[in-house]
């Protein structure tokens, strides 16, 4: 493992809870341990292990976040998990270019995605705030598993941050379901991503095993709060949450982009 202060270590575990909290709530948790681990590790580390490290902290965590949901939230698994093949497929042909990705490629692209999020949640302050329509049919299913399976498991592996708020978003769209319920069928489609994203990191031996660890400890303690909470306090809840994030994430890059 690389050379870290214990400072450093003690922000990422930080980040890592506060991750797994926003992550279970609304997605996109990678959005906050993903750029703390670009900036913690020392300047030399690829950008690969920033990466796969991630991937391994946050399945403990997105799990946790799912078995919450699945419990107490009126998630179709079948459906969830059909969706969930697709974005492992995806993830893993994602994660297998990913190696050659670096921190200044990232960071930009990073900061896009999360503007184009932050712009439609705010030309959309009604989305994802009405109850579920009931069962999806076999066509919104199909485009699901294409847009949300293939498509957002793709980008999981190749890059990651944003892809739990992205899979939220999509299913609210596609499968017509509130915030809530689109939350809870977003962990299950993204613990496949994150097994299919991590299986290849492994493979290529950039995930650091001790510091992630520790940090699922912490990711995990983030998830499993998240849920309950979005839980209690439902859709609009997670909306500002989500708006609130992004906004600030938005903030944090083009501070370090163009000033720092």
């Amino acid at each position: 493992m690389p050379d870290i202060s214990l400072m450093t270590v003690l922000v990422l575990c930080l980040a890592a809870g506060a991750a797994g909290w926003v992550d279970a709530v609304v997605g996109g948790g990678g959005l906050l341990l993903l750029p703390a681990l670009l900036l913690g590790l020392p300047g030399s580390t690829p950008a690969a292990y920033a990466l796969g490290t991630s991937k391994a902290a946050a399945i403990v965590g997105t799990t946790g976040a799912a078995v919450t949901y699945v419990r107490k939230a009126p998630v179709d698994v079948w459906t969830a998990v059909r969706i969930g093949l697709a974005a492992m497929a995806g993830s893993m042909g994602g994660a297998f270019f990913a190696a050659g990705m670096s921190t200044e490629v990232l960071k930009p692209v990073i900061m896009v995605v999360l503007l184009c999020v932050a712009a439609f949640v705010i030309l959309k302050p009604a989305f994802g705030t009405a109850p579920a329509t009931g069962p999806a049919s076999r066509r919104r299913i199909l485009a699901a598993i294409g847009l949300a399976g293939l498509g957002i498991g793709f980008y999981d592996g190749l890059i990651g941050p944003g892809t739990g708020t992205f899979l939220v978003l999509t299913l609210t769209a596609v499968l017509h379901l509130d915030l809530v319920t689109a939350s809870a069928t977003a962990k299950i489609v993204n613990c496949c991503t994150n097994a299919g994203a991590l299986a290849i990191f492994a493979w290529q031996g950039t995930v650091l095993w001790q510091l992630a660890a520790l940090l699922a400890v912490f990711n995990l303690a983030g998830g499993t709060l998240g849920a309950h909470t979005a839980l209690k306090k439902g859709s609009g809840f997670v909306r500002v949450v989500l708006l609130t994030v992004v906004l600030a994430l938005v903030a944090n890059l083009a501070y370090e982009q163009w000033v720092a």
